[in-house]
């Protein structure tokens, strides 16, 4: 294994390593948002909703690339704390989400954290390599949610 970063080995697997990236930005931004009260998902959340407006909870998990059940936990915490509006939809399983005013507050108080890290990253990788990584994920993402034929 060749040492790339910091004594960090390569990994192999593209699974692997995208999963490792994405535990140590979770980290990253959980460290940067946590004197709010707020995880990098739940501040993922809320920036999904100001942007989309109302959604179902089906889209938000499609957007996000979320599991039901970890969405649905998820948003229980952040109706709990007033950040999150719900009601049914004209298909009663439907459940219809937005921001809620505390929500929107909690969102707007976050900015300046979210921003900082953002900045932090930037500066480190760069506007052309920040861009293409972007982009880069964003392709990933698309192709893997896509689920084709793997054979």
């Amino acid at each position: 294994m060749n040492d790339t970063f910091r004594g960090i080995p390569d990994l192999v697997c593209m699974c692997a390593t995208v999963r490792r990236a994405s535990r140590a930005l979770t980290q990253l931004y959980d460290e940067t948002l946590r004197p709010l009260g707020l995880r990098a998902t739940q501040f993922t959340i809320l920036q999904v909703l100001s942007r989309t407006g109302e959604l179902s909870q089906g889209e938000l998990g499609q957007i996000l690339a979320m599991d039901s059940t970890t969405l649905t936990r998820t948003l229980r915490i952040m109706s709990q704390q007033g950040w999150i509006a719900e009601h049914r939809g004209a298909d009663r399983r439907e459940r219809l989400l937005r921001l809620a005013k505390a929500g929107r507050d909690q969102f707007n108080r976050a900015l300046p954290h979210w921003e900082k890290a953002q900045a932090l990253l930037g500066r480190q990788l760069g506007d052309k390599r920040w861009r293409d990584l972007l982009t880069l994920s964003n392709e990933v993402t698309s192709l893997a949610t896509k689920k084709g034929d793997l054979s």
